[in-house]
């Protein structure tokens, strides 16, 4: 075969273009630190490597949620505490209102306090997340969580029971906030009686009943009580028969069913927690109901306190029987706070520990990654001087080809 001037030069040519191309792909490969450049390199390390970026992102979405998780619960919390901090102040105030040497000067302080207390703690049941929506409304959380009915003259609630949640790692999602629902709504308040004036029949011809020891009431309520609301009419009523005697008897009872027995001397009777006081004698009959266990906001419980203290016309007993109320209903508002605060020291730990876990999680996939796509810098260098090397050897060997003559021979 005739090895032609163009084809020897072409031939040259081809070789320093190709030892160029493999020095700009060494040279490039340690400037990006990278060993794939293009699908074409590796197609199966790159295939592999967009898997574990698709993860790392992922990952990355959320650490970022988990920063959001861990910012709201934190604002949660600390309004929590508040709340909590203000109930306490509350209840104080309740048992320092029932010192029975106060003068209505001093009823009228206590009243004061506990209204700027009732404040705060609306405002806080109020309180926002950082992009000013409001934490305790559920998902109607552009809604007000808790406002004043003027015509019912009570504080109600405004939000949903739906409670946000974010995804913090695959198949994992955290609460990030409690609805009001849940939170304030849910507290009971205290068991009574559906009402302090009794029916009366026989030779009683007038009589109240009122609930002053708690502790045993609140059994009997819990052990009497029909809260079917299919029962029929009555299934509430209770009977206290006065027989006449030497000693004057009574019996508690429902229906045909004696719960109770016992003596009096006066027109008053103490039995299962509750104290009857009544006009007139035995024989007779004292009917009075049990009254449905409720739930309320500390908010109207609150409301009602402040207005007993403002009310000097109110019976010493009606007087009792609110703070009663308060007392029990603040009690229970503040231990539902602090359950509630219990869920979310839970849900921050589960946080914490997922942060943890992604954290590792991110590591491994960046070294997998790492591992099928990125230069071992030693090995890199050594091949790109290699590739040069080559590179000056083409170039030198076509500047002695091209300088070949024939004349150089004939001498």
């Amino acid at each position: 075969m005739r090895l032609s001037q163009n084809m020897m030069y072409q031939n040259n040519l081809n070789s320093i273009l190709d030892s160029q191309q493999d020095v700009n792909k060494a040279m490039q490969q340690v400037n990006t630190q990278k060993r794939v450049l293009t699908a074409s390199d590796d197609p199966s390390a790159m295939a592999r490597a967009l898997l574990y970026t698709d993860r790392i992102q992922t990952n990355e979405q959320y650490t970022k949620n988990l920063t959001m998780l861990k910012g709201r619960l934190d604002t949660q919390e600390g309004v929590l505490d508040n709340i909590k901090d203000s109930l306490t102040r509350a209840l104080t105030l309740t048992v320092q209102a029932g010192n029975g040497s106060l003068v209505d000067v001093d009823r009228a302080s206590l009243s004061e306090e506990l209204s700027a207390i009732k404040t705060a703690v609306h405002d806080l049941m109020n309180a926002k997340t950082e992009d000013g929506r409001y934490i305790f409304s559920g998902y109607q959380d552009n809604t007000e969580a808790y406002s004043y009915n003027s015509t019912q003259q009570r504080y109600q609630y405004n939000g949903d029971q739906g409670q946000h949640k974010i995804k913090v790692a695959e198949g994992v999602e955290i609460k990030s906030s409690d609805n009001g629902f849940d939170v304030f709504e849910s507290v009971n308040t205290r068991l009574n009686v559906a009402s302090n004036t009794a029916t009366v029949s026989g030779s009683v011809v007038s009589s109240d009943v009122y609930v002053t020891k708690q502790g045993p009431f609140d059994e009997f309520h819990k052990a009497n009580y029909n809260p079917d609301p299919t029962a029929p009419a009555g299934s509430n009523t209770f009977s206290l028969v006065l027989t006449a005697g030497t000693p004057n008897t009574y019996t508690l009872q429902q229906g045909a069913t004696v719960l109770a027995t016992g003596s009096y001397e006066e027109n008053h009777i103490e039995v299962a927690g509750m104290e009857f006081s009544f006009t007139g004698s035995a024989p007779a009959q004292i009917d009075f109901d049990l009254e449905a266990p409720e739930k309320d906001n500390v908010l109207n419980m609150l409301d009602d306190l402040v207005a007993a203290l403002n009310d000097p016309t109110l019976s010493e007993k009606d007087y009792r029987q609110v703070l009663a109320d308060s007392m029990i209903g603040i009690d229970n508002a503040k231990n539902r706070v602090s359950q509630i605060q219990s869920g979310l020291g839970g849900r921050l730990n589960t946080a914490t520990r997922i942060t943890d876990a992604n954290a590792d999680l991110d590591i491994n996939n960046k070294i997998a990654k790492a591992e099928l796509v990125e230069l071992d810098m030693a090995e890199a260098i050594t091949e790109l001087t290699k590739h040069e090397t080559a590179l000056q050897a083409s170039q030198a060997t076509f500047g002695r080809l091209s300088n070949l003559s024939l004349l150089d021979y004939i001498r």
